[in-house]
């Protein structure tokens, strides 16, 4: 881990990727701590840059991340996570957090899937 080139906050981006269907499902920042813990207790845990706290891939919704593999680029500044997704990725509540198709404007013209799961039943406030 101290080989790895984390930015000016102590983060480097991962991509988290369905290890069976090769499929992107989404992208998040860990740190040493959320490294160290994601390779010892195989499932994804981030750093959240908007809330400065540390959170485990389905710890309130169950759709959990068991960890497969984890690759580091050329560079050691960026890390693949490839990962076997119980339930969906997205917040939103589609498989992949990746669904929002662009036109060459920058515009968004459709959503690429169907949601998995009702995110207001499942993040409860």
């Amino acid at each position: 881990m101290e080989n790895l080139k984390y930015n000016d906050q102590g983060l480097l981006p991962v991509i988290i990727q369905d290890a069976g269907s090769g499929e992107v499902l989404m992208l998040a920042y860990m740190d040493k701590t959320a490294v160290s813990r994601t390779l010892k207790e195989k499932h994804t845990v981030f750093f959240s840059r908007s809330r400065n706290q540390y959170w485990v891939k389905g710890e309130s919704s169950g759709h959990t991340q068991d960890v497969v593999q984890v690759l580091t680029d050329c560079d050691k500044d960026t890390l693949l996570v490839r990962v076997t997704q119980k339930g969906g990725a997205c917040h939103l509540g589609y498989r992949t957090c990746f669904v929002h198709e662009m036109n060459d404007q920058g515009d968004i013209v459709r959503i690429t899937q169907e949601k998995v799961f009702d995110p207001e039943k499942t993040y409860k406030k």
